[in-house]
Formats: C-alpha cells, sequence, structure tokens
C-alpha cells in the first residue's frame, strides 16, 4: 500500500507527460520498497506554488508512506525518487525535500477495513 505523493511548482503541458510521470513514480516506488506496483498510488500535484530558500526555481515536495517502510533505507528510497524527479521534470535533487513515514495497519484503511 505505499503512497508517493509529489507536488511541485513544475508544469507538464500534456497528460501524456503526467501519465508517464506517474509511471516512472509507480514503477521505482514499487521497486524500491519490493512491492507488487499493484499495490502502489501515485499522487502528482504540478503547477503548484512552492518556494524553497527563498526561490521559486524548481522544486519538490515528496511525501513516500508505506506499511513497514524500511527506516534502515529512507537515504536509498530518497536517491530512487530524487533521480526519478530530476530526470522527468528537471528538479535539483538539493530542492527536493521527502517526509517519510512508516504507516501502523491499523492506521490504513481500503475496501472499508484496515490492513491490520
Amino acid at each position: 500500500m505505499p503512497l508517493t505523493r509529489v507536488v511541485t511548482n513544475q508544469e507538464l503541458s500534456t497528460s501524456e507527460e503526467r501519465r508517464r510521470l506517474l509511471g516512472a513514480l509507480s514503477e521505482r516506488t514499487a521497486e524500491l520498497l519490493g512491492k507488487p506496483e499493484s499495490y502502489v498510488m501515485v499522487t502528482l500535484e504540478t503547477g503548484r506554488d512552492v518556494l524553497f530558500g527563498g526561490s521559486d526555481e524548481p522544486a519538490a515536495y515528496v511525501e513516500l508512506a508505506s506499511l513497514g517502510l524500511p527506516q534502515d533505507r529512507t537515504q536509498e528510497l530518497s536517491a530512487g525518487l530524487c533521480d526519478v524527479l530530476n530526470d522527468r521534470l528537471g528538479v535539483p535533487p538539493g530542492r527536493i525535500y521527502i517526509h517519510f513515514q512508516d504507516v501502523e495497519r491499523h492506521l490504513w484503511g481500503t475496501n472499508r477495513t484496515t490492513f491490520g
């Protein structure tokens, strides 16, 4: 049930570009966490107001939430997500903040129940 949420001040001009970025993030999240991509959800908000360090240069805020998030691998997770956003959006890794959240099973719901 990983969730990757991206908020960025960068614009994507076509729905195809949005789909490609969503697909790349979904695939990379599954790969990094070793989970089936069928469990991954990705949300994307582009063209948002984001100011980082007093500058409106390309920047992004990312949330990665998952059951059993491997806390000893957050540096690897950070590198993987930063690489996708740098490659696809041109956001430098130093202008990306990532919030990791290891979610307790009983605090995440789906299909009228929870995972715990």
